[in-house]
């Protein structure tokens, strides 16, 4: 019998392996993938922002806000930091608190499965699980790969939320949980592209790879960051950021020159430079294509400044300031970074994720209903989570 098998090779999972295995404990790592951690390798565009400087509970949501501060605070980012200094792993800080490695995502990786290699966990992958039942004083699991059943005491689910199908994702976790009468928010996509309407389709198209600095604001939430124009809608930080908050349905407002006041700045460029067309005085906020694109979409005239009315300059500023885009929706799953949604947290210990209604069954990571922000705040969940999980194991 095996003190502990987590189902999941993820960032949680293979944390947790590490943290238990260091306790003394016989730890087995069951995944259906052929390789482990296979969204560590994707996330941060291949260096992984693995935490955050400013980790505040605030960067999470949940139904249930208050869960996550006894994991965050137990296990901090610092501690995080301090185990990625001592394997080595040269980081920088992006912006705004996002720490990635300098290399590539394959450090973390590396780092977690030598931490479980010198611990003595053991990671099975191309394992699905058949059937799991509770067995006395602890769990009976039937899998692919041996007719006996495989004997546990303990059991983490560390599956992941549905995210990224094509790396393996799924939402077998919820199904564990349901199956032992856990209660499951439904789910969906977040840290996620929005799609546009017909109307807005050919403005993206003709911007698509076009940045911006923007504010970016949806009912009472909002995010000052970038924004990316595709060929299907809109993405970029600010984008995937607001997306966590949206609900079909709903509008979006888009200052895309945030901290300028256009109709103040036309109105010094306009006795100043009078004879520089529009679109060129325009271009020298954003870029030229942009400013192209947007004066014909708004049927604006490129004039001289000196040509150009007060009417036309405030129809102009409206257009820029205060943007309302409803989309027809997100790009689902397939471009998902998280979920939200999961587990019903108040069934849960908040101190070791230890289910309320089943001894010895824990939940940890993104099957958990507790969603972060952009920027590391998803992996210090995993990896606060996963401890106070294998402190308990």
């Amino acid at each position: 019998m095996k003190d502990v098998v987590i189902i999941g090779a993820g960032a949680a999972g293979l944390f947790c392996a590490a943290r238990a295995a260091q306790k003394g404990r016989s730890v087995l790592v069951l995944d259906h993938a052929n390789h482990p951690g296979k969204k560590i390798l994707m996330s941060g565009g291949g260096r992984c922002n693995f935490t955050n400087y400013y980790i505040e509970p605030e960067c999470y949501l949940s139904q249930n806000p208050h869960f996550c501060k006894s994991a965050l605070s137990r296990y901090t980012q610092w501690d995080f930091i301090d185990l990625v200094t001592r394997h080595g792993i040269p980081y920088h800080e992006k912006k705004d608190g996002q720490l990635f490695c300098d290399n590539k995502s394959s450090d973390i990786l590396n780092m977690l499965l030598d931490e479980c290699r010198m611990a003595g966990a053991t990671i099975q992958l191309e394992t699905s699980i058949n059937e799991i039942s509770r067995d006395g004083a602890g769990f009976s699991l039937q899998i692919s790969t041996d007719s006996r059943p495989l004997k546990t005491r303990s059991l983490v689910i560390a599956t992941g939320g549905p995210s990224i199908p094509s790396l393996g994702a799924s939402g077998f976790g919820y199904d564990i949980a349901e199956q032992f009468g856990h209660s499951v928010f439904p789910v969906r996509a977040a840290l996620v592209p929005f799609t546009i309407t017909d109307q807005l389709r050919n403005l993206c198209k003709a911007l698509s790879g076009s940045s911006l600095p923007v504010s970016v604001t949806c009912g009472q939430k909002s995010f000052n960051d970038d924004l990316l124009f595709t060929h299907r809608g809109l993405s970029g930080p600010a984008i995937l950021q607001i997306s966590s908050y949206w609900q079909s349905g709903d509008a979006v407002e888009i200052n895309l020159l945030p901290g300028l006041d256009i109709e103040g700045e036309f109105k010094s460029a306009q006795a100043e430079r009078g004879k520089v067309h529009l679109k060129t005085w325009l271009a020298g906020f954003t870029t030229q294509k942009f400013a192209e694109q947007w004066l014909a979409y708004h049927e604006i005239e490129d004039r001289y400044l000196a040509e150009t009315g007060k009417k036309t300059v405030a129809r102009l500023a409206a257009s820029l300031h205060e943007w309302s885009v409803k989309p027809a929706g997100t790009e689902g799953y397939r471009k998902a970074e998280v979920a939200i949604g999961g587990v019903d947290t108040t069934e849960l210990s908040s101190k070791d994720m230890e289910s309320l209604k089943v001894p010895g069954l824990y939940f940890i990571g993104e099957v958990v209903d507790v969603t972060g922000h952009l920027g590391g705040f998803n992996f210090q969940w995993a990896w606060a989570s996963a401890a106070a999980a294998a402190e308990a194991l």
